[in-house]
């Protein structure tokens, strides 16, 4: 079969319905500055969707050190991987700010989280070691494990006496190979909004030899006394060998860092081929970013504004009964029943009828017969913003429960 033809005739699971999908469901248009309340298709709308935890996106100051850096350097400054012509005072600034900041050793920038990830993975890791990754592990690790050519092997969600089987299984293959254990797992994972059982890997390390790779990118800014994560949240970020973390959530920019061993980042600076063989960080992302971390350090109102916001919403959900799981983190997933096609007259009555904009989250993510409204609040919500949307979602529920959604159609206006 020709290539073409064979895509014409399997669009994947989410391009199947982009028909209708698209534009509204899929790929939808939020228009206006960055804060809680945006424009959508004409219409304003409250917004928990965007992962703006600490409303840097807007931040006067982060505006203008933006703006000043643009005009200062443009775009295009350094020019080249860093390796070769792109280096600057600032790159190396923000690396040592940034590894003083979570308590590392050395810091290593990132063009992008999501290639960070799996470029760790492919230079940290060769075909004689073997990796043990959490089964809800987000889709950049689980890219990277497939790229591995040795063994890896999964454990159930945060769960250690499946991480130690895993372990064991693992300790036997490198006894014959003479290779090493690289266990991933996430600080916080994205969609239930657990922390992933931190104390619970460094514990197993007293009995194997692992080195542990931490996704941090919702903890980071968010989680600890500082903000520095979910290792400092539960008091084990010494036992982390490699943190990794996105600037697309808290610093709300585009970039990552990873931190770990001088050594070791070393290795990577000169290994990580999607980092030699890309073009350098631009100047105004990087000053950017040393602007977003002062304020993350100085300012620590800024989580404080969003753990009010959150601990408002997650106990208002509960106290009307919603199903927010175990979630100890922002990130807030409302778990409802109700089948796949619910899902869309859902999505569509809490945006037209409700102006409450949330990501709706179906099977295969979720079990069948859930319906997840996954929310991310932020320090720029209002406390009536959280009334606002628990009412709706009250609405919403009570239809839910007497089938109503099953009985409508997607709106012709909707379809392409």
């Amino acid at each position: 079969m020709d290539l073409f033809e064979k895509i014409a005739a399997n669009r994947g699971p989410l391009g199947s319905h982009s028909h209708y999908a698209h534009g509204y469901f899929t790929f939808p248009k939020l228009e206006g500055e960055i804060k809680p309340r945006m424009i959508f298709r004409g219409k304003e709308v409250l917004t928990w969707s965007l992962n703006n935890y600490l409303g840097l996106a807007n931040h006067p100051e982060v505006r203008k050190a933006d703006a000043d850096a643009a005009a200062e350097y443009g775009m295009a400054l350094p020019m080249g991987a860093r390796m070769m012509s792109g280096n600057s005072n600032l790159h190396e600034q923000l690396e040592n700010e940034l590894a003083e900041f979570v308590m590392k050793p050395e810091c290593m920038l990132l063009n992008f989280g999501y290639q960070g990830v799996v470029s760790i993975i492919d230079a940290m890791v060769g075909r004689h070691d073997v990796i043990v990754y959490d089964a809800e592990s987000h889709a950049c690790i689980i890219d990277g494990v497939r790229l591995h050519a040795g063994k890896r092997f999964v454990y159930v969600h945060n769960d250690m006496a499946s991480l130690e089987k895993q372990l064991e299984r693992a300790q036997r293959i490198i006894d014959e190979t003479g290779g090493g254990i690289l266990v991933i797992t996430e600080g916080v994972f994205g969609m239930s909004g657990n922390q992933g059982d931190l104390r619970g890997v460094v514990a197993l390390k007293e009995k194997y030899q692992f080195r542990l790779f931490v996704d941090d990118a919702h903890g980071f800014g968010t989680m600890g006394a500082t903000g520095a994560g979910t290792g400092e949240e539960q008091g084990v970020q010494d036992g982390i060998d490699l943190y990794f973390s996105t600037f697309a959530k808290s610093m709300a920019s585009i970039g990552a860092f990873v931190a770990g061993p001088e050594n070791v980042i070393e290795y990577l600076r000169y290994n990580m081929r999607s980092q030699i063989f890309a073009k350098s960080l631009p100047m105004p992302l990087v000053v950017g970013a040393l602007k977003r971390l002062e304020l993350l350090r100085t300012q620590p109102e800024l989580k404080e504004n969003l753990w009010t916001i959150v601990r408002a919403l997650q106990s208002g959900l509960r106290e009307k009964g919603f199903n927010i799981g175990s979630t100890s983190s922002p990130v807030t997933p409302v778990l409802l029943e109700g089948q796949i096609p619910d899902a869309t007259q859902v999505t569509f009555d809490l945006r037209e009828n409700h102006g409450i904009f949330c990501s709706i989250v179906v099977y295969p993510v979720v079990p069948k017969g859930v319906i997840m409204l996954r929310i991310i609040p932020t320090a720029v919500h209002t406390l009536d913003d959280v009334a606002v949307t628990i009412k709706a979602f009250e609405a919403v529920k009570e239809k839910l429960a007497k089938g109503l959604y099953s009985k409508a159609e997607v709106p012709e206006g909707l379809q392409r």
